[in-house]
């Protein structure tokens, strides 16, 4: 993908707090400026409510967020955030000259109209590769986006609300914690060895959750390249490529009960087996490689170089390769459960790659979500994070600090917090990410919003994963395994776009196929910017109720008496519930 003449050439490598500390936005000074901060920091569009949709995209491709920028490429094997330069450049314009009353249509990365609409209406309203049912397969997709007439969003790629590694960072850290709790009598990873793959936007979080957790993760990896960015990110403690020398330092390193992270160069279709053949049972076993997508994967016994030249020569060649690597993959992941490791899929879909490719048993160890997310999913509780939209670390600092003591008796959210603080490096715009309930996120974004209108903070940026309590639909992953039977629904996403469109939030994404892949999941996506007016004050309330309190509502209509418990004594008007 070519990037046109102009604005890539103004944007190529440079990070996104560089861009707003340069003035990047001069071009078009036609535009009405305003200030917040005594003037410190110019705002180029009509409105924050249209500024931060801006800054969030430009965020998402920073080259310090995205795993390959120059091709538009967010995480997730070709997760885009729009779907050609000109697009790109497109949208910038066009948020460039919104007024406040204006929304800006989407389709699968581009933009293709401006309608008004009114102040409390989105900004932005995107929807990415949708497809009718009967044709929602990777086939009829990728003739689509060979065509450009569609574009793969992933889940926070395409809505513009990916924060780096970060994002689903407290997500593994919790649920490497859950395992923990539920399967070991220490009730941590401390003088535990994990086994999982994957160094990619996503997987990259896994070293560094382990470690918090207190273990010794070994990490195979493809690409070196991978291995790099998360030691240079401060994830990963170090690397080899030879199996025995990562294999000496982990077990020396679990019986001095030592946490460590040790990226291993290789194939994990290769190397899972080898390190069965020679006798070693870690005592946790996952996987983050990016096997939602065939044509991603890299099939075993190729190096990066030559699964290109096949990807590129013969995709349908590639795709029987990698389905069969992932059958080998898993085939040792079973085994490993059956000499006593702990197994769990962490929702890329690679039980039902092996399964297609002939291994019944694929389904011997369950998905992460039904195994340990979903009782925090019945309460409403998911993922929230958010920026600060002027780039000042301080912003995250002053949060942390209004979060521990607004939620001091929440110990494991104030023990993460702590965690983050030591841990976690920024990537692009600071931000932050916590997983907070129903009742507690309207909280603290009331809070943000406040701190915001006196000037203790900037405006900042609300936004959280697709994988959440009431935003998708995910046989395989998120909705695996519902009590009713209702795991293929896919109503509750579509109605938690509708609900947070209608509860004013700034943008809203509906998306098909992030996660596990085309043809396997729907979800939807919201981003909201408090600029510490009323009118953030009353998107805030609206949206960070509503959105968590589908979540209970579609868990309590699923027949969970947790979530009928938590919605009824919180207020919410269910019918058919009895409350």
């Amino acid at each position: 993908m070519q990037a046109p003449s102009g604005i890539y050439e103004r944007y190529r490598g440079r990070p996104i707090l560089k861009l707003i500390e340069e003035g990047y936005y001069k071009p078009w000074e036609r535009l009405r400026v305003s200030h917040i901060r005594g003037g410190g920091l110019h705002v180029r569009s009509q409105s924050w409510q249209v500024e931060g949709p801006l800054r969030m995209l430009f965020h998402v491709l920073d080259p310090e967020v995205a795993r390959d920028p120059e091709h538009l490429i967010v995480y997730g094997g070709t997760g885009r955030a729009a779907r050609s330069w000109e697009a790109f450049e497109a949208i910038v314009d066009t948020l460039m000259e919104m007024g406040p009353e204006d929304t800006l249509v989407v389709q699968s990365g581009k933009p293709v109209a401006v309608f008004r609409t009114h102040k409390m209406a989105p900004r932005v309203i995107i929807s990415n590769a949708m497809l009718v049912p009967k044709w929602a397969d990777w086939e009829y997709f990728r003739d689509l986006e060979r065509r450009g007439l569609t574009m793969y969003g992933q889940m926070t790629a395409g809505c513009w609300a990916y924060i780096g590694t970060q994002g689903i960072l407290q997500g593994t850290y919790e649920t490497l914690a859950f395992a923990a709790e539920k399967h070991f009598p220490e009730a941590s990873l401390e003088g535990r060895l994990v086994l999982t793959a994957g160094l990619g936007e996503m997987g990259g979080a896994q070293p560094l959750a382990v470690k918090m957790n207190g273990g010794v993760a070994i990490v195979v990896e493809v690409d070196k390249r991978m291995i790099e960015r998360r030691i240079r990110h401060g994830y990963l403690d170090t690397w080899t490529d030879s199996i025995d020398k990562a294999l000496d330092m982990a077990l020396k390193a679990k019986e001095a009960r030592k946490p460590l992270s040790i990226g291993l160069l290789g194939n994990a279709a290769e190397v899972y087996p080898e390190i069965l053949r020679r006798g070693v049972v870690p005592d946790m076993v996952t996987d983050q490689t990016p096997a939602h997508d065939p044509l991603s994967y890299v099939p075993a016994g190729m190096s990066l170089d030559e699964a290109e030249r096949l990807r590129d020569e013969n995709p349908g060649e590639y795709e029987k390769r990698s389905l069969e690597s992932m059958k080998m993959h898993v085939e040792a992941m079973v085994e490993f459960q059956r000499r006593g490791a702990v197994v769990f899929e962490y929702g890329n879909n690679l039980r039902k790659m092996a399964y297609e490719a002939g291994y019944r048993d694929a389904f011997s160890f369950p998905g992460f979500v039904q195994a340990y997310i979903r009782p925090m999913f019945e309460e409403g509780r998911g993922p929230f994070r958010y920026t600060s939209l002027t780039g000042d670390p301080g912003d995250i600092e002053r949060l942390d600090d209004e979060l521990i003591a607004t939620f001091k008796d929440n110990r494991r959210l104030v023990r993460w917090v702590e965690k983050a603080r030591r841990h976690v490096k920024f990537q692009g715009l600071p931000a932050r990410v916590v997983w907070l309930g129903y009742g507690e996120r309207a909280r603290f974004g009331r809070i943000m919003n406040t701190l915001v209108k006196l000037g203790e903070i900037g405006p900042m940026w609300i936004g959280r994963d697709h994988l959440d309590t009431g935003s998708v639909a995910s046989p395989y992953r998120e909705t695996e395994g519902m009590k009713d039977g209702s795991d293929a629904i896919g109503d509750w996403p579509v109605l938690n776009a509708l609900l947070n469109t209608a509860s004013g939030a700034t943008w809203v994404c509906f998306h098909h196929g992030g996660g596990v892949g085309i043809g396997y999941s729907i979800h939807a996506g919201i981003g909201l910017v408090l600029d510490g007016s009323d009118e953030s004050m009353k998107r805030a309330e609206l949206v960070l109720t509503n959105d968590p309190g589908l979540g209970v509502v579609r868990h309590a209509d699923a027949g969970y008496e947790k979530a009928r418990e938590v919605g009824c004594s919180r207020g919410i008007w269910m019918p058919m519930v009895g409350c």
